[in-house]
């Protein structure tokens, strides 16, 4: 079956195969199969996104996230959407952001919205859509463990890194890292400190986005702990930058402070064959195997130990457990077979109350 697929990215973050954003990411990896495989993709995203298949821009916000530029830039993706599904045979559309409620359109093609945090971040009314033909999933267990018994989703279909293009054999180097959005859930204050009391360098890559909350927490939580040479903070970062510092770090440093819902940093360092130092938090529990691929730890003196335990992993193990669990074909595969399923009006066969799954 030959699909013509709307995908609809969270609006205010670019998508792209460079993408700090794990939504971004996996938006763009669909948008390569789809193209390559001979479908027709198409992508509502903002400005400056790099896309396989058809761009349908919206503008990029360059200031400060508000009410009102919340409000401006949900009714241009409303427009862009219906535009869309005029112009085109649309098989299905699929949504990836926080915010898909505000720019769901009206009854037509089935909808797939794929919830990439954690359940309480969206509105409950949110969860239960009252349009026809749309359907929810998360992408890991863990998202959806707790999760009221009357939740409606399909089985989740877990994320996965490209594990051949991340492989990487270089010296590891007296280096620890941490990757992501620099943002107070992050917990990236947490990380420096550690690192401070192991005595050992961190660089600190990733994107300071354009909410008052996020700046607010760079500059009065994260630049007081930098300096020049042993804390760096490195700003955003290409995919062959990043896979030469995860290959050659000690260690990736993840302690995020909210339950993380699949976490693709930690798997594509495990791809580089690097360990994972990470707080319990969400499905980071079934990413790191303590011993084998990392540690998980509760506190900055635990990870501080932790970080020169992580010399004694090896770097093989993370590998194997990164291409057994974590592949992004398998995640792809599984997407697409969603699709086709869905376009054809069947039922997902996986669909049960939450409380069941």
């Amino acid at each position: 079956m030959t699909l013509t697929v709307l995908s609809v990215a969270y609006p205010f973050n670019a998508v792209g195969p460079d993408s700090v954003g794990g939504a971004e990411q996996v938006v763009a990896a669909l948008d390569r199969a789809l193209a390559g495989g001979g479908h027709t993709s198409l992508v509502i995203a903002c400005e400056g996104s790099a896309v396989a298949g058809t761009l349908l821009p919206v503008p990029r916000v360059r200031g400060v996230v508000d009410h009102a530029v919340r409000a401006a830039v949900h009714a241009r993706v409303r427009a862009a959407v219906a535009q869309a599904l005029e112009r085109h045979p649309v098989d299905l559309v699929h949504l990836h952001g926080v915010d898909f409620h505000a720019y769901l359109p009206p009854p037509g093609p089935p909808a797939l919205v794929t919830l990439h945090l954690p359940l309480d971040h969206y509105p409950p009314a949110a969860l239960t859509p009252a349009r026809p033909d749309t359907h929810l999933h998360g992408v890991s267990r863990a998202q959806v463990r707790g999760a009221p018994a009357d939740l409606r989703l399909l089985d989740p279909i877990e994320n996965g890194v490209p594990v051949d293009r991340l492989a990487i054999r270089i010296p590891k180097r007296r280096f620890a890292v941490g990757l992501g959005r620099i943002c107070p859930e992050k917990g990236f204050h947490h990380a420096l400190d550690a690192a401070a009391l192991a005595d050992i360098q961190f660089l600190l890559a990733g994107e300071v986005q354009p909410y008052p909350e996020h700046r607010r927490y760079f500059r009065e939580t994260i630049e007081p702990r930098l300096d020049r040479v042993r804390r760096r903070f490195l700003g955003p970062v290409g995919f062959a930058r990043k896979r030469w510092m995860l290959g050659a770090a000690r260690c990736l440093l993840a302690p995020s402070l909210v339950a993380e819902t699949g976490s693709l940093v930690a798997m594509e360092a495990l791809a580089c064959g690097t360990p994972v130092v990470a707080f319990p938090s969400g499905a980071l529990v079934d990413v790191v195997d303590p011993g084998v691929t990392g540690f998980l730890v509760n506190d900055v003196r635990e990870m501080a130990d932790a970080i020169a335990e992580a010399e004694r992993i090896d770097p093989d193990a993370c590998r194997a457990a990164a291409r057994a669990r974590h592949g992004l074909d398998r995640s792809v595969e599984r997407y697409l077979a969603l699709y086709e399923r869905l376009a054809a009006g069947q039922a997902a066969p996986a669909a049960a109350t939450v409380g069941a799954a």
